[in-house]
């Protein structure tokens, strides 16, 4: 690896098949984990299988997540920092508003039918956090500033009350949507998500 090259470099030392040296092992692991996580159908992924097909050993991952439940929060936060990210550039990319929101709005269904198991692994390990009033982890935080997030996009004519009425009908609308496709209750068809996504004016929340 050459001084300018960035990339993780993951190999065994020549003295013991135990000890590895790695430029960023943990980043390296949320990326394959992020690839196994996509591939799946629902959320699943052990520290040890993960460590194998790293070519690590177990320990070295340990020193990361010291269990199961820590790789899967910090592959959670990723998700949800990727589908955040999405939102944002549909967002900019519509000019902001109104607009703006709406296809925020379309980016969630579509990249939950797309990342099906990434959506549920969010939403399970959500569930361990306070999305009311927010939390100390990085995964109740980011939920926090989400919530915080779509309030801040509604018309300013909004009262507080109005506005976070509206940010939770319109998550709820989304939200719904997607796990009704994604349960197979009905079909996923681009247009129909624009229409009933668009046909809400959360104005009149």
């Amino acid at each position: 690896m050459n001084a300018n090259d960035n990339s993780v470099n993951i190999q065994p030392a020549a003295d013991d098949g135990n000890s590895y040296h790695h430029g960023d092992l943990r980043s390296a692991a949320l990326a394959l984990g992020m690839e196994r996580i996509k591939q799946l159908d629902r959320p699943d992924l052990g520290l040890r299988a993960l460590a194998r097909d790293l070519g690590v050993s177990a320990t070295a991952l340990y020193r990361h997540f010291p269990n199961k439940g820590a790789l899967l929060d910090a592959l959670a936060l990723e998700g949800l920092n990727q589908l955040g990210a999405h939102q944002a550039a549909a967002a900019a990319k519509a000019g902001g508003g109104m607009e703006g929101f709406v296809e925020v709005g379309i980016t969630y269904v579509e990249w939950s039918v797309a990342n099906p198991a990434l959506v549920r692994l969010i939403y399970n390990q959500v569930n361990k956090v306070d999305l009311v009033h927010g939390n100390p982890s990085k995964m109740g935080e980011a939920f926090h500033q989400l919530r915080k997030g779509i309030a801040a996009m509604m018309p300013d004519e909004l009262s507080e009350q109005q506005r976070t009425t509206a940010a939770l009908h319109a998550w709820s609308l989304v939200h719904g949507l997607a796990m009704l496709i994604l349960d197979g209750q009905i079909e996923y068809d681009a247009d129909l998500v624009r229409r009933v996504v668009t046909m809400t004016d959360f104005r009149l929340a």
